[in-house]
């Protein structure tokens, strides 16, 4: 039976909105980490060697400086495994405004809704600590798609594409999202 869209969307309304797994969050950067970030990026599909180097390269960054290396990271765990984490920081020179560096969840959990999960833990300390803005940086490619219409649907904006920065024909795009206030203790 077809629905006529005023029905569907009353039925869509309705549903109740999926499950979300249990999981369990760590901040603190362990040895082990620079393969269990390997292994996410990597699982992806996404980015290419060099990317995935970088990606070590901050948890590398982070277990050599501590908090001064200015990378923080959150790790989301299902059940003992790691199945996706961020890592972001203060932009340097700014009052209240910071980076996300990574946000990025094992390719066999992709669509369970750990994105969204690890955002809004992410987005969480930062207001903690004071963040106002949140930046995001993504390629134009249509490969990326899923990421920009994941970062809209999160309520980021585009800011800025920077043409061809990536490569001739990769450019560059900018996102930006308002963090509100902690709410009053």
């Amino acid at each position: 039976m077809v629905l006529p869209p005023e029905a569907k969307r009353r039925a869509t309304a309705a549903a109740p909105p999926p499950a979300l797994p249990a999981v369990s969050f760590r901040d603190t950067v362990r040895e082990g980490d620079r393969e269990v970030v390997r292994g996410i990026v990597s699982s992806t599909g996404f980015f290419h060697p060099g990317e995935v180097l970088i990606a070590v390269e901050l948890v590398e960054e982070r277990l050599a400086r501590g908090a001064a290396s200015g990378y923080f990271f959150i790790f989301l765990e299902e059940g003992g495994r790691t199945s996706g984490y961020t890592c972001y920081g203060p932009v340097a020179g700014t009052s209240a405004s910071f980076d996300l560096y990574w946000i990025a969840v094992h390719g066999a959990r992709r669509g369970a809704g750990l994105g969204r999960i690890l955002l809004a833990q992410t987005e969480a300390r930062i207001r903690a600590a004071g963040g106002r803005r949140l930046y995001a940086e993504t390629s134009g490619r249509p490969q990326y798609r899923p990421t920009r219409r994941f970062y809209r649907r999160a309520g980021f904006r585009r800011e800025a594409r920077l043409r061809d920065f990536y490569a001739p024909g990769d450019d560059k795009l900018i996102f930006v999202k308002e963090l509100s206030s902690p709410s009053p203790p």
